[in-house]
């Protein structure tokens, strides 16, 4: 089952996507309740990131190359940091990129949503808490990243956080070709079962810290690939059974 987050006419919804048929829901993502006799062509509405994360926690080097290619340790324990809720972008909407700031970089990252509150919880407990996946696209100021020594200013630009198309309801990470493509040419390509944590080990990690909530996304870590992003440049995240995330990347208006 596939959940979006609408616009239409300027009011927006959740709703249930079957084939290229979206059936609206009676209030917000948990409640499941479709409102039969008000379906809407998909082409009707405009697809917004398929829900408001209460927090965006993401996964640093949980991908031995990609640590490798930064010429980075591999973690002894799930590396974690956030995004700000504001750097949200939608499908298709634009990654403004900065030109001040130098090097900006694509990460395509599988990205599950949390169903229940979840605290302490055992990694079987962490698999039950899943509610959903989706595709999230980790945008990266590198030489910022660098330069501070830590990460928020270089991930957390607006509109530095791609997320979408759709929310897949369904708990099985294991398994799943993620692919990152530029201009039409591959750049990443990998198997989430070659994640150093797996998601179960990156969900009960993090409940152990603070309490995860309904609506929290995490971000479960980048492949080897990266590279930089111009503006004009199209950036697809697609991950098999869930979806394709695509953004055009444009300049920082000054």
């Amino acid at each position: 089952m596939k959940f979006v987050r609408f616009e239409k006419e300027g009011q927006v919804r959740f709703g249930i996507l079957e084939g290229d048929t979206v059936t609206p829901l009676s209030g917000d993502l948990w409640d499941e309740k479709p409102l039969s006799g008000n379906e809407l062509r998909l082409a009707q509405v405009r697809l917004m990131a398929p829900l408001e994360p209460g927090n965006i926690f993401c996964i640093g080097r949980n991908y031995s190359e990609h640590a490798k290619e930064l010429g980075n340790d591999l973690p002894e324990e799930p590396l974690v940091f956030m995004k700000p809720t504001a750097s949200l972008l939608e499908p298709e909407g634009t990654i403004s990129v900065p030109l001040w700031a130098g090097r900006i970089d694509y990460e395509g990252e599988l990205a599950v949503v949390i169903g229940r509150i979840c605290r302490n919880a055992s990694e079987e407990e962490a698999e039950e808490a899943i509610f959903g996946l989706t595709c999230l696209n980790d945008v990266t100021a590198r030489d910022l990243q660098k330069k501070d020594g830590q990460w928020t200013r270089a991930k957390g630009f607006d509109t530095f956080c791609p997320l979408g198309p759709w929310i897949v309801k369904s708990a099985e990470t294991k398994g799943r070709r993620i692919e990152t493509r530029l201009n039409g040419r591959v750049v990443q390509s990998a198997n989430t079962d070659m994640m150093i944590f797996p998601v179960s080990r990156l969900v009960s990690h993090i409940s152990r810290f603070t309490t995860l909530r309904p609506g929290d996304v995490i971000a479960t870590g980048t492949p080897a690939g990266v590279g930089p992003m111009n503006a004009g440049d199209e950036v697809e995240v697609e991950i098999e059974g869930i979806g394709l995330l695509r953004n055009r990347v444009v300049a920082e208006a000054s």
